[in-house]
């Protein structure tokens, strides 16, 4: 292998490029004495043809080629001419002397004699030259040149001493001495070279985020010689900066080394001058300094004259080349400001210095080479970057090459080799240069000892752990002891060494002088080769000895190791420094510690091989060892659970692999098994291995996806061993034919792939052969992604025959890669025979195949009908071809009815967006009965004209499978739809023709069925003279069903045409002629046509801007947009009276007058089957108003009227007369007083009425108090609205009054927030109830005691209820004061803010200040409620005897009266229900005392409540009394298993308990066992509540087992426990005997489909089940479809919730079936079930078909628009439904406004929700005004 530096001509190359630019420049004014010069050097016939160059610069470059091609002899002749005949300039004369050759002044004097002695013409330009020449003026040059001469050979020696000759002379005397010495011969890197716009693009971002930024069409990264990188590529006297990065150990500073020797070897002619800085010696500068002094006195001064020197240098730049190496190890900041305004004798710091220097404002015109870690950018570097390259390290080759030099003097060389060859992971860390390096000295070290035995370690840092142990082994000899004996001898010399690079890391200090190191520990680094001396100049001052680790890594490494042997570091401490510090940190920011492999090295000494290690060092037990390895695993663990970019996940790949601990792995490798994308950034084979040792670990399958990521070859190599792999991508134009190949021997390995990407590549047609060969092989692949490649002309045939030996493949994706028109349709042919090809969908650039992805292999066959007699029949397979926008043209036609006949059976082929026309199609439809067809046929957009739509028609009568033609003209849609066999031979014949007609010979003519075909000829601008070619072409379509024609011009003329066309079409079942430009005498024409032909069951009449005429077989009627006068309307209501079967009339934007309205009302009566008259979008007047709520009292049938914001109108009829209460609606329709009088007048005569809602008017309080007092005068049933009508407290307390005082008002809710409710509730009956609800009335004090008099006043009131109404505990005292009642029970709620800051003591004495005997105490403190039950009897009660019963507990004198008084008030107290109350000690012996043991108490609850410390176990032990408690309430209460013993000694004295409810505790499974067996004896329990106590199967279990005695359970809620299926299904064979069972609860288990399968098989014996709760509970389509078919032997079910479940269509579609088996289903929740619309159909009829249904929750599914329509279509057959939750689906504008449709047929529908659906806002805001009830908000 040549080394990059050794070829003469290379530099005689390089030293022409350099001065070229300036000798065109200079010669290009003397372009003719050049010409007359070259003739004598260069043969006549090179150069003719320069005559016809006219261009200067172009003849000069032309010449200067020729000399130069003429070789180096012919060109050093013309330099010393040209050098001694011209004034050229210093620079110039330089470059041409060095391409010259060395010679004196005497040879270019007698070869510029010769050339002039044959050189007849010298004039002008070269007598100048002899003029002006003259010795003195040499003489005068020479003496310049003398001293920078003299520098330049002083620099030669100098860095020849530094890094050449010397240190080559002293390689085998040092190598004995310094072990580390990296003195083994030079073996090239591997560099290549980016694009510098890179890193300009990316100032403003962080590198980190840089990695992820994706660039996907970045050109591909190039390999480069060193020798490239110093072409010229910027304009000379420019600064040219070149930017090296690499990783840690890629051999960068050895680089920069290897350039300066070569240097000095005369290489690099262009440049006079070479300086070597390193960073690290830089950062011990603490002053600023001159560019003089920088050169001079940093790296070396000029013997003599330094004036004259760095004068010369200055005005020489672009001689000089200037290397900066190490720029990430520079301590200090480095911005845009370090750019300082001096010149080159300004004093400035480093930063500004290099700065400067890059800038081009120092020295311009030089070049600047900089090295660094990939981890810091400045941002003028990255503006100022010409060339940016990467060193890799090593590859394959050269790892071998190193190797080989390194094993040279050794037997074993080979055998050296073969084992770094064999082993993938040793050989992917040996392309880094200095771990190369580590494994050979280890591996030499372990050949010597053991010839035939050889393991070496696994790991980075376990190898310098073995390099340290060798390296103190060849020093101490193996006379020395054992490891742990030469370890303890260098132990203090070891850790004195770990504290010099932890506090030198810490510090930021990378060299270290003779002061900072103990003489112990120099001695011992300096004598094992960890440390290397160096001398450290300051300028000015005399050069001092500096010592540095050997490598930066090396320096972490031992850092680590101090981390965790040193005694003074803690777990915590530990923990902080173990980070993942990335590969990029912020572009300016200097305060990251020179930490690029520390935290790597900290996890390698966390594993558990280096334990020993660590133990001998530390002199440590294993347990504190560990416990420091533990607290780094543990950091790692965290880590992963992160946010983490590319490459920090890296990063913790490598870390993991350092740990070599399979569990950690595993547990890293779960939590980033979605985090593996990697975007931009390079990775290496090393990178790779650690990164499948991680996916191997865990036990999931993941996705690999590298997007413009910079990998060699060999990583593919390593990646073949990574099994975990279901989805890898790769995405980049570096991705070739090779790229491929080397990927294909890779694929096999990976055993789990199922998806394959390599897309925005440079793949070819050869390398998609390779990759398909190899892809057959893996027979588990599913998908394989080749995309935006360069494949043009696949082999077709042969990719093919792979893919059909693929058994589980599905699809292949071709796009974007320029596939010729040939090459598709060969590609279609193929597809068609490949039997597990199922489509090919082609689309301009997108070409992708889907294949059946079926097990089994199918053979091929190019004629499929010949295998039609074989005897084993291949299963019919659907083939879809989509070949749109291919530019196929009526020639191709007969190509591809070739193709699709070959085909036994098509489901789609698209054809749209081609060029075939009339022609072309017709060739297509003429073959269309030899195709089968089972879906459609899309020919749009292919240039159709009206010929070619009537040849498109006739193909309806060839073609008996057709089912529909959708055509239109000028949206170029031409679309065919066909049904399938099975199918069309089952549909049966219509029973009769719409039509009459007398043909008696259609039935006998027509033997084979024939399908309901539709035609749609829209937008085609047909007019009427265009119908009687169409009419002909019609007339034989007689099996047409709907026809539209719609957006045509056919007019009045055309609509009559048509109709008399009509009778013809003897199967047509809906005609629409929509926007075809008729008049208003057309709608009387179509109404009379309605009227006479009976089968016409619906007509849609709209006139507006969008013409709407549509017929169907219904019978509806809309009349929409059409201006019409009061004659008209009595015209159209006399002819819809003849229409017998008309049941809807929708009337809409008509501006209808109140005459006309009137008029039409009239007509109700006469139509007897109408059950809906809806009148939108017209404006009302308040007598208009009155007319429609009138209408109750013209036509019996009415049942509701309801009037919407006096534009909307409906008028709901039933089939009979009087079979219901009627509905009066006037809503927002702006009444007020003046209408009151007439308005109550009509409702009087009707009398029997359930509702009048007149909400969001303006009634005022004078509107309610007439109102109020027509109600006194006629007394009525109803329920009355008056919400939101600008009520008052006046007006309030005047509703109370009349509550009072009137007998028939059982109820009164009143709220004045913003809800403003006002509801009245009127019987005429006798009720006992009578109900007063206020809230948040705002009430003043005087307002509260007017209050408070009325309801002295109402002494038949059983229940008050109080929230929010300024209510004070003094006016509550008052209002409690106030409410008595004659005889019988009252309830007083009162919620107010002060109800949860009182104690219990003082509500209790606010209780007994009511009257009568409390039976009721709930006190919510949650609910800021305050709850009473007062009775009041004929007399009080003596209660003596009562007292003295419960006096056991004495109590002090100060509470002695209030605790009478409790006891007299609550003797008959039966509920006690406290929540979120804080009981004192005091209050809690009170309620043990007092309360509890009170002899009629019989249910008790203390909710989410504190009580003292041991409060709680005394409680339970008062609960002991209890002995006629029926329900116990103790839920939220923390109680644990621990409680539950003592519980159950209470349970035992309970024997009339019914209801134990104890839920939101941590029972579990020890409490939970011994409560049941308590609940044993509990012979009437009928309530068992225990959700959310952590049980799982044992206590489950012991449950199950209690239960077969507990015969009267009716409810049973176990939600939100950890059983697992097998406890469950314990359970459900327990539930079996529960016969009275009535809510089974058992939600949020995870039971899973082998509970719900047990379940399923026990329902039959829950014949008394009503509500079943199993949200959440993995239940799947196995589990769910033997659950819904069970469900229907529990026909008493109310509720079911089966919600956030994945049931399946199956499940769904069984579901539905049993829908009709619940007459008594009220709610069904089936929220998060997966639902689409596919089962939306049945599920529809199955609501339909539950005559309780009131509530529907069908939200978070996938509904779209056709299972909205669905649903809406049902909604009028669900009487009794209240609500439809539909939220965050996806119902678009049609499903919302087909909901809206329906929703106006059911009134007694509350509202349907809408929110987070893709329906258009302006849309939701129309249809939410047109009925509130559609709810598209959150709220």
């Amino acid at each position: 292998m040549q080394p990059p530096f050794q070829n003469d001509d290379l530099d005689l190359e390089a030293a022409i490029a350099s001065a070229r630019p300036q000798l065109v420049e200079l010669l290009s004014h003397r372009p003719e004495w050049l010409l007359t010069t070259s003739q004598r050097f260069l043969p006549g016939m090179a150069l003719n043809g320069l005559d016809g160059i006219t261009d200067h610069r172009e003849k000069v470059s032309v010449l200067l080629d020729l000399l130069e091609k003429a070789g180096p002899a012919t060109w050093q002749q013309f330099a010393q001419y040209l050098c001694m005949e011209c004034d050229l300039p210093l620079d110039l004369e330089i470059l041409l002397i060095s391409s010259a050759g060395e010679g004196n002044l005497s040879q270019k004097q007698e070869a510029c004699t010769d050339v002039s002695a044959r050189s007849p013409v010298l004039k002008g330009f070269a007598c100048r030259r002899h003029r002006c020449s003259s010795v003195s003026d040499k003489d005068v040059k020479q003496q310049r040149l003398d001293p920078a001469e003299e520098y330049r050979h002083l620099l030669i020696d100098s860095i020849r001493q530094r890094y050449g000759s010397r240190r080559a002379a002293g390689a085998a005397a040092q190598e004995q001495m310094q072990p580390l010495a990296f003195n083994q011969a030079f073996v090239n890197l591997v560099i290549r070279q980016s694009k510098a716009s890179r890193l300009k693009e990316r100032t403003d971002k962080r590198r980190e985020d840089v990695a992820d930024a994706p660039e996907l069409e970045e050109c591909a990264d190039t390999a480069v010689k060193v020798s490239d990188l110093f072409r010229n590529v910027v304009p000379l006297g420019m600064t040219k900066v070149i930017f090296l990065f690499g990783k840690p150990g890629a051999g960068k500073t050895m680089l920069t080394h290897r350039i300066c020797q070569k240097w000095a070897e005369g290489v690099l002619p262009q440049f006079l001058f070479a300086f070597l800085f390193e960073f690290r010696q830089l950062n011990l500068l603490k002053r600023k300094l001159t560019l003089k002094e920088l050169l001079f006195d940093l790296f070396l001064q000029p013997e003599d004259s330094p004036d004259a020197v760095f004068q010369y240098l200055l005005e020489n730049a672009w001689h000089i080349l200037i290397i900066f190496d190490g720029l990430d190890e520079f301590a200090a900041n480095m911005d845009v400001s370090s750019s300082s305004k001096g010149g080159p004798t300004s004093h400035m710091s480093v930063s500004e210095l290099f700065a400067d220097l890059c800038h081009g404002k120092l020295l311009p015109g030089c070049t600047v080479l900089v090295t660094s870690r990939p981890k810091r950018v400045p941002d003028f570097l990255l503006n100022t970057v010409d060339l940016l390259a990467e060193i890799w390290g090593f590859d394959h080759k050269k790892v071998v090459e190193y190797v080989s030099h390194y094993f040279h003097q050794n037997s074993f060389k080979e055998q050296a080799i073969a084992y770094l060859k064999n082993n993938t992971k040793l050989l992917s860390m040996c392309l880094i240069p200095a771990l190369c390096y580590v494994v050979c000295i280890c591996l030499e070290y372990l050949l010597l000892k053991h010839q035939m035995s050889v393991e070496l370690p696994q790991t980075m840092t376990e190898f310098y752990i073995k390099m340290l142990l060798i390296f103190i082994n060849k020093q101490q000899g193996e006379h020395a002891g054992g490891k742990e004996t030469q370890l303890n001898c260098n132990k203090e010399a070891i850790l004195g060494l770990c504290d010099l690079a932890l506090k030198g890391l810490e510090d930021k200090k990378l060299v270290f002088y003779v002061g900072d190191i103990p003489e112990h520990v120099k001695e011992f680094a300096s004598l094992h080769g960890l440390l290397t001396v160096f001398e450290v100049k300051s300028s000015g001052t005399r050069p001092e000895a500096g010592y540095a680790f050997v490598h930066l890594s090396l320096q972490e490494f031992f850092a680590a190791l101090c981390l965790m042997v040193s005694k003074r570091v803690d777990k915590n401490y530990l923990k902080k420094k173990f980070s993942l510090k990335s590969r990029w940190t912020l572009k300016n920011e200097a305060k990251t510690e020179f930490m690029e492999s520390f935290h790597i090295f900290l996890a390698g000494l966390s594993s558990k091989e280096c334990r020993t290690f660590l133990m001998l060092l530390a002199e440590q037990d294993e347990a504190w060892v560990q416990d420091k390895q533990d607290a780094i695993l543990q950091s790692l663990k965290k880590l992963a659970a992160t946010h983490l970019t590319g490459p920090k996940v890296i990063e913790l790949c490598h870390c993991t692999f350092e740990t070599q601990d399979l569990k950690v792995a595993q547990h890293i490798g779960s939590l980033l098994n979605f985090k593996y994308t990697f975007k931009n950034f390079r990775l290496t084979p090393l990178d790779m291995s650690a990164l499948v040792f991680v996916i191997n670990s865990g036990q999931d399958l993941t996705h690999l996806d590298f997007a413009g990521c910079l990998m060699d070859i060999d990583c593919l190599e390593v990646l073949a061993s990574c099994k975990n792999v279901e989805h890898l991508s790769f995405r980049s134009r570096r991705c070739g034919d090779d790229f491929a190949a080397a990927l294909s021997k890779s694929l096999q390995g990976m055993g789990s792939l199922k998806k394959l990407e390599l897309t925005g590549g440079s793949i070819t047609a050869e390398g998609m052969t390779n990759l398909v060969q190899a892809s057959s092989q893996c027979l588990q692949l599913e998908e394989i992604n080749l995309q935006d490649n360069q494949i043009r002309d696949p082999e077709v045939k042969s990719v093919m025959d792979l893919f059909s030996r693929m058994e589980k493949l599905k699809k292949i994706d071709l796009s974007n890669n320029d596939l010729s028109l040939n090459a598709v349709l060969i590609l279609a042919k193929e597809v068609i025979t490949c039997q597990n090809a199922t489509e090919l969908r082609v689309r301009k650039d997108t070409v992708i195949i889907y294949f059946s992805g079926l097990s089994g292999k199918v053979p091929r066959s190019l004629d499929l009908r010949r295998e039609e007699n074989k005897e084993h029949v291949i299963p019919t397979r659907h083939v879809k071809l989509c070949l749109q926008d291919r530019s196929l043209s009526s020639q191709h036609a007969k190509e591809i009815v070739a193709i699709l006949q070959s085909c036994p059976c098509l489901s789609e082929v698209d054809l749209s967006g081609n060029k075939l026309g009339d022609e072309g199609c017709s060739c297509l439809l003429e073959s269309l009965p030899w195709i089968s067809f089972s879906k459609q046929l899309d020919l749009s957009q292919n240039h159709l004209s009206v010929n070619g739509i009537c040849s498109l028609l006739k193909s309806v009568n060839t073609c008996q499978k057709m089912m529909e033609v959708q055509v239109s003209l000028c949206r170029e849609t031409a679309v065919l739809r066909f049904t399938e066999d099975r199918k069309f031979a089952s549909l049966p014949p219509r029973e009769e023709p719409v039509f009459s007609t007398d043909d008696q010979q259609y039935g006998e003519e027509n033997q084979t069925p024939t399908a309901p075909q539709k035609l749609r000829l829209t937008d085609s601008r047909f007019q009427a003279s265009d119908l009687e070619k169409l009419c002909a072409v019609l007339k034989e379509c007689s099996s047409i069903s709907e026809l539209d024609l719609s957006n045509n011009y056919l007019g009045d003329e055309g609509l009559l045409q048509l109709f008399q066309f009509l009778p013809n079409l003897k199967m047509l079942s809906s005609l629409k002629l929509n926007d075809n430009q008729i008049s208003l005498s057309s709608v009387f024409f179509l109404a009379q046509f309605f009227s006479t032909l009976e089968h016409i069951k619906t007509m849609d009449l709209s006139l507006g801007h969008m013409q709407v005429v549509h017929l169907t077989f219904w019978e509806r009627i809309s009349l929409r947009d059409c201006r019409v006068g009061p004659e008209d309307v009595t015209r159209l209501c006399q002819i819809l009276t003849q229409c017998p079967q008309l049941t809807e009339i929708e009337l809409s934007g008509n501006s209808l007058s109140d005459q006309n309205i009137e008029r039409l009302l009239s007509f109700l009566p006469y139509l007897c089957h109408l059950t809906l008259l809806s009148i939108r979008n017209n404006t009302f007047s308040p007598r208009c108003t009155v007319l429609l709520i009138n209408s109750i009292n013209l036509c019996e049938r009415i049942r509701m009227v309801e009037v919407r914001s006096s534009e909307n109108a409906f008028l709901h009829l039933g089939t009979s007369m009087r079979s219901q209460k009627t509905s009066c609606r006037l809503t927002d329709c702006a009444i007020s007083q003046g209408q009151i009088d007439e308005l109550c007048r009509v409702l009087e005569q009707h009398g029997w009425l359930a509702e009048v809602d007149l909400s969001r008017n303006q009634l005022g309080d004078e509107g309610l108090r007439c109102l109020l007092d027509h109600l006194h005068q006629v007394p009525i049933t109803c329920s009355l609205n008056l919400s939101h009508n600008r009520i008052s407290q006046d007006g309030v307390l005047h509703l109370i009054n009349a509550f009072a005082t009137c007998g028939n008002t059982t109820e009164v809710q009143v709220s004045l927030c913003s809800k403003a409710t006002l509801i009245i509730k009127l019987t005429s009956r006798d009720d006992p109830r009578k109900i007063l609800r206020l809230a948040e009335c705002n009430f003043q004090p005087e307002h509260l005691e007017k209050l408070c008099l009325l309801l002295e006043k109402c002494t038949g009131l059983t229940e008050y209820i109080s929230s929010n109404n300024n209510v004070t505990v003094q006016a509550a005292e008052r209002l409690l004061h106030s409410l008595r009642k004659n005889l019988g029970p009252l309830k007083i709620s009162i919620e107010e803010p002060w109800v949860c800051k009182e104690s219990v003591t003082n509500l209790l004495e606010l209780a007994v200040q009511a009257c009568g005997n409390i039976t009721e105490i709930t006190i919510h403190k949650d609910k800021t409620l305050f709850q009473l039950g007062v009775r009041f009897p004929h007399c009080l009660e003596k209660v003596e005897s009562v007292v003295s019963r419960l006096n056991l507990y004495k109590p002090g004198i100060k509470h002695a009266c209030f605790y009478q008084r409790v006891c007299e008030k609550c003797a008959q107290l039966q509920e006690l229900r406290w929540s979120h109350v804080e009981l004192h000690n005091d209050e809690a012996e009170m309620l043990v005392r007092t309360l509890l043991p009170l002899p009629e108490l019989k249910k008790f609850g203390l909710t989410s409540s504190s009580i003292m410390a041991t409060g709680i176990d005394y409680l339970i032990m008062g609960l002991q009394n209890c002995q006629a408690i029926e329900e116990l309430n103790l839920g939220h209460m923390k109680l644990s298993s621990a409680t539950i013993p003592k519980l159950v000694l209470g349970l035992r004295e309970m024997p009339s308990l019914k209801r134990l409810i104890l839920n939101h505790n941590s029972i579990g499974n020890d409490g939970c066992s011994r409560l049941a067996e308590a609940l044993r004896n509990m012979h009437y329990l009928e309530e068992i509540n225990l959700s959310h106590n952590k049980i799982g199967d044992s206590g489950l279990i012991n449950l199950a087992a209690v239960l077969l005695e507990v015969q009267n359970l009716k409810r049973i809620d176990l939600s939100g426990n950890s059983p697992s299926p097998a406890g469950g299904e314990k359970l459900m064979e327990a539930l079996a005997y529960c016969k009275c069972i009535e809510e089974l609860l058992l939600s949020r288990n995870g039971f899973g489909d082998r509970t719900a399968v047990k379940l399923a098989l026990c329902l039959p014996y829950m014949t008394n089940l009503k509500i079943l709760h199993l949200q959440n509970n993995n239940i799947g389509p196995a589990g769910g479809i033997e659950l819904a078919r069970a469900l229907v032997a529990c026909g008493l079910l109310e509720e079911i919730s089966l919600s956030e479940n994945d049931l399946g269509e199956g499940s769904i579609h069984a579901l539905s079936e049993g829908l009709p088996c619940f007459e008594h289903l009220r709610k069904i929740d089936l929220k998060l079930c997966g639902i689409t619309d596919d089962a939306s159909k049945s599920l529809s009829h199955g609501f339909r078909q539950c005559p309780s249904m009131e509530e529907i929750i069908l939200s978070w599914n996938a509904l779209g628009d056709g299972g909205a329509q669905e649903l809406a279509s049902a909604l009028p057959g669900m009487e009794k439904l209240k609500m439809l939750d539909l939220e965050k689906n996806r119902i678009g504008a049609c499903g919302a406004t087909k909901l809206a449709e329906e929703l106006a047929k059911c009134p007694e529908i509350q509202f349907i929700r809408l929110w987070d659906n893709p329906v258009p806002k302006g849309l939701t805001e129309n249809l939410t005004s047109q009925d509130p009830r559609l709810c598209f908000s959150f709220y």
